[in-house]
């Protein structure tokens, strides 16, 4: 299988975990990669790799951090309010 998929070694490692921000939003608003990234820093959350695209940011850190990064960021975000989300869907027209 390896000489078929085109790759040399396989590693697994189930100690870790992603954390992403997603949106369109990114490109039009600055400062979500400080509020992310300050945010995780100020909980003690060390980031041990980075992903990003035009409109996602993901962070790898120890998979025992993961949910406490998800509530940090949430709160740094604004999201972690008992408010209840509304979502409009359709195309516009």
């Amino acid at each position: 299988e390896k000489a078929n998929m085109g790759f040399a070694s396989l590693q697994f490692d189930e100690s870790i975990g992603k954390l992403s921000v997603v949106g369109s939003g990114m490109k039009t608003h600055s400062g979500v990669s400080a509020t992310l990234f300050g945010a995780l820093a100020k909980a003690g959350i060390n980031i041990e790799m980075i992903s990003t695209s035009e409109i996602r940011i993901s962070v790898i850190t120890r998979s025992d951090q993961v949910i406490e990064a998800a509530k940090v960021v949430h709160t740094a975000f604004g999201l972690d309010g008992d408010s209840e989300a509304v979502v409009h869907a359709g195309t516009g027209r």
